[in-house]
């Protein structure tokens, strides 16, 4: 199942530092099979209040998303921006084409 690395970034400092990063970041995600489906990009706000950039890459599944981010080559990298962005970063699985929305509620509840 697809997995994803996803970043809400609601400041980053940007600098040479930042770029050395972006320069990075994607011979790290190669080995991993990791790619950027969204980076960034001027969100069309439909609800809510929205700061800061989205950042997300897919990977092919949740055990290499957790490599490519202990990875040595990442690893190396991290710092880059974590010393000049305010944000969160998390994995999530992805779900299937099929997916329903009831299915995230226990089979006790659902009708």
């Amino acid at each position: 199942m697809t997995a994803y690395a996803v970043g809400h970034l609601r400041q980053v400092d940007l600098g040479p530092d930042i770029i050395a990063y972006l320069e990075g970041i994607d011979t790290t995600l190669k080995p991993f099979d990791g790619h950027f489906i969204i980076h960034g990009g001027v969100p069309e706000k439909l609800e809510g209040n929205w700061q800061g950039d989205l950042i997300v890459i897919a990977f092919p599944d949740l055990a290499a998303a957790r490599a490519w981010y202990a990875s040595a080559a990442y690893q190396a990298i991290v710092k880059l921006r974590t010393d000049h962005a305010v944000g969160d970063v998390f994995l999530v699985d992805g779900v299937s084409r099929e997916h329903k929305a009831i299915e995230v509620l226990p089979e006790a509840l659902r009708g």
